[in-house]
């Protein structure tokens, strides 16, 4: 069995796919390990990059854009590897951390899921660890706690932790088994949230490790980034209380969140921001 199999998902990333794949070439250097790329319908010339510079690549075209879990579980499904690395085409793998992942996990029992040190293109430090979104932590996350790092940070050592990002996130095979595949109600962002969230209530631990480092350019996949993540993020909270937590629980969240909406449509009305009034009724929307 492969050491590694590396599934990078593709919506019109032509630039940043190249650069992330030719990253993992120069610095992975360990051979047994294969690269998936699972183009999501691009209309850029992202397949023929691969197919003419990556021939190595195993490339699968999907008819339509699957988003971040069922694009993922397509490549998870042709994967070959004793540990699974889902990787955004935003990203560029440093040294050899890597090789550093894969040995941290075939040497930790109880860890399943690991995730390396997070660096934004200007060098600073991306807080890709985070706590589970209890409605404190809902709470910060909505008026600002996370500027302050209360529930969301960049570890400076070795680490169990709730979740990591998604945009670098090594799995055991064995974890599918147990914990069950991506789930595909989630398009895109907080599935990573949920998938550590479910392995965890099966008894397997998630590990960030600082020495392994990879840049991402934050939100660099997705067009109208920033809007994208609002609105997601609001739905993937819903659907996350939805499905493990109470009624009651659900209510007190819905709460939280329309304040969050109307005084961010507030503010937009004030400053006459459009895209923040826009951006905030979308959300709204799933509020309903």
């Amino acid at each position: 069995m492969m050491d590694l199999s590396i599934i990078i998902l593709s919506y019109n990333t032509k630039n940043l796919l190249d650069s992330c794949l030719a990253s993992i070439y120069d610095n992975y250097k360990n051979q047994n390990f294969e690269i998936i790329v699972v183009d999501n319908s691009s209309t850029d010339d992202s397949v023929a990059m691969i197919k003419k510079k990556y021939p190595k690549v195993l490339l699968i075209e999907s008819q339509k854009n699957l988003g971040y879990s069922a694009g993922n579980n397509l490549g998870l499904a042709k994967s070959q590897g004793r540990n699974i690395l889902f990787l955004n085409s935003d990203t560029k793998i440093l040294g050899d951390s890597l090789d550093i992942m894969v040995k941290y996990l075939d040497a930790e029992e109880e860890i399943g899921i690991i995730g390396p040190r997070l660096i934004n293109p200007d060098q600073t430090l991306q807080k890709s660890v985070g706590n589970f979104y209890s409605l404190g932590n809902v709470a910060l996350m909505l008026f600002g706690g996370g500027r302050l790092g209360l529930f969301r940070n960049s570890p400076d050592k070795y680490l169990v932790v709730d979740w990591i990002s998604g945009s670098c996130m090594m799995v055991k095979r064995s974890v599918f088994k147990k914990a069950g595949l991506l789930d595909e109600n989630l398009f895109m962002y907080m599935e990573e949230v949920e998938f550590c969230y479910r392995a965890k209530m099966k008894g397997i631990l998630t590990g960030f490790i600082p020495e392994a480092k990879v840049i991402h350019q934050e939100l660099g996949s997705s067009k109208n980034g920033r809007e994208q993540a609002i609105v997601n993020i609001y739905k993937g909270l819903i659907y996350f209380y939805r499905k493990y937590d109470s009624s009651g629980k659900l209510l007190i969240l819905k709460f939280l969140l329309k304040a969050k909406a109307y005084l961010a449509k507030t503010l937009g009305l004030i400053t006459g921001n459009n895209h923040l009034i826009e951006t905030y009724d979308q959300a709204l929307r799933f509020l309903a």
